[in-house]
């Protein structure tokens, strides 16, 4: 908020230049919330991909919390004035990239009733496999359901 003060004081007083890096910082500072919040659902959203492929079964849970984790990923990437989104899918990819870790580190706490580390549960799926998934329920859900049955 106190940006915003700033910047409408910048504006009267006609330094728009200064106005300007600070639009851009404010721009910055969004998508980093953006890409904290694609994070964190990727990471949920991996978690219950890998215990799913792993114990080769589901539960009502995991499928809520993959549809839920997905829904928010779409809605947090939507840009709706500017229409188009705030990641692109590559980024998006090396996103869920990034989350697998940590994803697979939870997975070996709740699979089979957390008796694995976190590298047995990695030998028992593919990660390409696992991110390809995933990018196919934020793309194209069709693709994924195909892919997962």
């Amino acid at each position: 908020m106190e940006e915003l003060i700033t910047l409408k004081e910048l504006l009267h007083q006609g330094k728009i230049s200064e106005a300007i890096e600070l639009v851009e910082e404010l721009e910055e500072m969004s998508k980093s919330d953006k890409l904290n919040k694609i994070f964190s659902y990727g990471i949920i959203l991996l978690l219950h991909l890998i215990k799913k492929i792993a114990e080769n079964r589901t539960t009502k849970s995991w499928e809520t919390s993959i549809r839920n984790a997905v829904k928010q990923i779409q809605r947090t990437n939507q840009r709706h004035k500017a229409k188009g989104t705030y990641l692109t899918e590559n980024e998006l990819r090396e996103t869920l990239e990034d989350a697998y870790d940590s994803a697979l580190d939870r997975a070996s706490l709740e699979a089979f009733e957390g008796r694995y580390e976190a590298e047995e549960i990695g030998e028992m799926v593919k990660r390409d496999d696992v991110i390809k998934i995933a990018m196919g329920l934020i793309i194209d859900q069709k693709y994924a359901e195909i892919t997962m049955n």
